[in-house]
């Protein structure tokens, strides 16, 4: 930017910050403005309205869709009531390359985002991510197995083995079953991403659930699960949206499969049961509350994560959207006739894998590669 155009830069700022001021624009309306002039470390000097002290709003992002409501009355509202903070939920997607660019521009527009224990991992030993401020946020409210340094969990779902009662002649109950094609004859449908997949080859070898993890990181280990995997491939649609794997089960055109359990409760209530899944040997994993380096909101962003916390409030979104509470103290209060249908019931989370990012962590870009491989090959 040369002199003359960081004056001008400078004074539409200062233009913009005075509408801010006066209410006449949103927070995320200055700030993209002043983004898209280039003057953000420049700009952090101008004096604005509630801005650090006291902010007016909170923005929470997640994926959008029914999401966007369902967050709203989960957890926005609540805290608005609580704080008099609104929460704006934004449904544009928080994906880790947004975040990243957002931070390394200086111009971050969001304070909470729904995100995933991968990108967790990644961004946080980026130096992307705040740390979760603990002072705040409750750990004793998040199953130990989901708990990092930047970020924590705010709900469960899992990779489940799924089937068509009608169609099969008898329940499966563990994956050894998935890949009996003699006894449970038909087509299944796995993932296009090996995450959940390859979990469900070593259990299908009978690997206990406590060591799967081992046994993948032995030098053979991903070796093993790719040759499971290639043993049933030609009878395997493999799905890329938790939409398409639902459609594979309405056309008929599998009897079983390796899905989310939410899509899986979808069809269980469209069928009238006939779909139905097992939480034996299910991956278990979490969605994630993180919060970009440099959020507007500064501190309200751990308060908004800690009001999340309720119990009453994480009820709330599995009844809307299956999403299992994150917090342990959330199962009781589970109504009778749902919680078979919750992930951290613990006759429930206690027959599941919990998911092992740090082993990702390492092995992902192979195991991506090499899985991609194997079922397009």
């Amino acid at each position: 930017m040369t002199d003359d155009h960081k004056d001008f830069a400078l004074d539409c700022a200062e233009i913009a910050a005075g509408r801010y001021n006066k209410g006449e624009i949103d927070r995320r309306t200055f700030l993209g403005a002043i983004a898209a002039l280039g003057i953000i470390p420049a700009a952090a000097s101008i004096p604005l309205r509630g801005a650090i002290a006291a902010p007016d709003e909170v923005v929470v992002v997640n994926w959008g869709g029914p999401a966007i409501e369902a967050y709203e009355e989960a957890f926005g509202i609540p805290f608005e009531k609580d704080t008099g903070i609104k929460v704006v939920i934004d449904g544009t997607g928080p994906s880790g390359g947004k975040m990243k660019a957002m931070v390394e521009s200086g111009a971050v527009t969001w304070d909470v985002c729904d995100s995933g224990i991968g990108t967790t991992l990644v961004l946080g030993k980026a130096g992307i991510l705040e740390p979760i401020d603990y002072s705040i946020v409750d750990k004793s409210k998040v199953y130990e197995k989901f708990i990092f340094d930047h970020g924590l969990a705010n709900y469960l779902f899992s990779f489940a083995l799924t089937y068509a009662k009608s169609r099969v002649p008898r329940a499966p109950t563990g994956w050894k079953d998935f890949w009996d094609l003699e006894t449970f004859p038909g087509k299944r449908t796995m993932r296009k991403n090996p995450i959940g997949m390859l979990e469900s080859t070593m259990m299908a070898e009978g690997v206990p659930i406590d060591k799967v993890y081992e046994e993948l990181s032995k030098p053979d280990g991903l070796d093993r699960a790719l040759a499971k995997v290639a043993e049933i491939k030609d009878e395997v649609i493999f799905w890329g949206s938790g939409s398409e794997s639902q459609q594979l089960f309405r056309t008929g055109e599998v009897v079983m499969g390796n899905i989310w359990h939410t899509r899986a409760l979808l069809l269980h209530r469209e069928t009238g049961g006939d779909i139905e899944w097992t939480w034996n040997q299910g991956v278990v994993t979490c969605g994630t509350w993180v919060v970009p380096k440099g959020n507007p909101a500064g501190k309200a962003a751990m308060e908004f994560i800690a009001s999340a916390q309720a119990p009453e409030q994480q009820i709330s979104l599995f009844k809307a959207m299956g999403n299992g509470p994150a917090n342990p103290a959330a199962a009781d209060l589970v109504p009778d006739d749902l919680k078979q249908y919750d992930p951290g019931q613990k006759a429930n989370y206690d027959v599941q894998l919990p998911f092992n990012g740090e082993w990702y962590l390492e092995h992902q870009e192979t195991a991506v590669s090499r899985y991609l491989e194997v079922i397009s090959g």
